[in-house]
């Protein structure tokens, strides 16, 4: 298993997901493919498709891939999101991990992006009383 962050940044990162889970319904998965080949959007969308993450009721599923070894990374909306967002939604996020990335604080830019995104997604699926967790909030990796 590809080991990418310290048990601290893992942490850090489940943190912002379970945060920004309290303002929306939307779910939100951070993953780190180690063999990935291809289209790094196309693994992206297998991946979102393994991990069971369009089974949300809502469609609502935001997944964050991470292929380190091939220095790449993607956001993929479920098509609920992509409904109800403007094009270019994931754009402001995609380039505030950069930035980050480019500084080597994977775990500061991924957790930053986490914040924004459930922050964005509140108006489009705010969180409702009977909102119940869909998807894991750790790290999956394959």
């Amino acid at each position: 298993m590809l080991k990418f962050f310290t048990p601290e940044e893992e942490e850090q990162i489940i943190e912002a997901i379970r945060s920004a889970e309290q303002n929306t319904s939307g779910e939100i998965r951070v993953h780190l493919e180690a063999d990935s080949k291809g289209d790094i959007m196309e693994e992206t969308r297998k991946v979102f498709q393994r991990l069971g993450m369009h089974k949300t009721e809502a469609r609502n599923g935001v997944l964050i891939l991470l292929a380190p070894e091939r220095r790449e990374f993607a956001i993929l909306g479920d098509e609920g999101i992509n409904k109800a967002v403007p094009e270019n939604f994931w754009q402001e996020e995609r380039d505030l991990m950069q930035e980050h990335f480019r500084h080597g604080a994977f775990a500061e830019g991924i957790c930053k992006a986490i914040e924004r995104a459930g922050e964005k997604l509140k108006a489009y699926f705010p969180y409702q009383q009977d909102d119940t967790n869909e998807l894991p909030d750790d790290i999956s990796y394959s």
